[in-house]
């Protein structure tokens, strides 16, 4: 859900930042007049020496005093979800998991294969249609989220204890690590009944 919701957030603000900045290039280069084809009536900045925010728009709330503290709290506020954002990201996903090679060093096997490979183990599971993993944590002490999709007919204690005996003890033991705690969300699939003619 957060890498959905992710991906439409970036796509928006880079299709919004795409479209000024097209739109400023176009002023700045004096296409309309070149191309003669014309800009809108509220457009600020229709050639090259327009700016983007004139002495009007600049002045007009200077006297209320209410506007610098309004502006600085909102771009306060801007700036704090921002970070908010970033930091989720990055804490969200393990790059990789730090594994004991045996003789005295230690190896980085990649966050997303185990990843790959737990989701796999556990679509096979019967009663699952579909999983997905997440590595959290450190990459000595990494933990996963599991979300598992379950059929109508799946039990889920019996689902949820293979996952735990199977699944993850294979991972854990694979990795070589001590444990590997575990968050585990169970959804059932919802299927639609359809008119049969």
């Amino acid at each position: 859900m957060l890498r959905t919701v992710n991906r439409v957030l970036l796509g928006l603000l880079g299709l919004g930042l795409f479209a000024l900045g097209g739109a400023v290039l176009l002023g700045g280069l004096d296409l309309p007049r070149r191309w003669d084809f014309g800009m809108p009536g509220w457009w600020p900045f229709r050639g090259p020496d327009d700016v983007v925010l004139g002495t009007e728009g600049r002045t007009r709330w200077r006297e209320e005093g209410w506007w610098w503290p309004t502006v600085i709290a909102v771009l306060a506020v801007l700036l704090v979800l921002l970070l908010w954002w970033l930091l989720a990201q990055r804490r969200r996903h393990l790059g990789g998991v730090l594994v004991d090679s045996g003789d005295g060093a230690a190896a980085r096997l990649d966050g997303g294969t185990l990843e790959d490979v737990i989701e796999e183990e556990a679509q096979a599971l019967d009663g699952v249609s579909g999983a997905h993993v997440r590595l959290t944590g450190r990459s000595s002490a990494p933990a996963a989220r599991v979300r598992l999709l379950l059929e109508p007919h799946a039990n889920p204690a019996r689902t949820l204890g293979r996952l735990s005996r199977e699944t993850l003890a294979n991972a854990r033991d694979s990795a070589g690590l001590d444990r590997l705690p575990s968050k585990v969300r169970l959804k059932e699939v919802r299927h639609h009944a359809r008119r049969v003619g």
